[in-house]
């Protein structure tokens, strides 16, 4: 249980990093660049800090819960795809998907 607890962490970083991946590669010229590459995840972490993680101030929980994680897991999929690395979006995805189930049955 403590693995998927670990993975989970591991796995939030990941998003941030593709987050950031993206914006690096996605933006023109360097402003654009460095707003997108550190601002998105910088965005993310904050939102996350905010209503996700264990010590938030605001927490929430349940379904509203999910959609937060669905919503930023997903923005760094999707960050992974188009930044062309299909693949890697991929096994995100599934790394993802069987972290939210084990945590689901464990009552992670």
């Amino acid at each position: 249980m403590l693995m998927n607890l670990a993975l989970r962490f591991v796995l939030e970083v990941c998003a941030l990093i593709a987050l950031s991946y993206w914006g690096f590669q996605t933006g023109k010229g360097y402003f654009f660049k460095f707003g997108l590459g550190i601002g998105s995840p910088l965005l993310i972490a904050i939102i996350w800090g905010v209503f996700g993680s264990p010590a938030s101030p605001i927490p929430v929980h349940g379904f509203i819960r999910l959609l937060l994680e669905i919503a930023i897991f997903g923005l760094s999929i999707i960050a992974l795809y188009a930044a062309g690395h299909p693949s890697l979006a991929l096994i995100f995805t599934i790394l993802v998907v069987i972290n939210r189930i084990l945590m689901t049955i464990w009552n992670q």
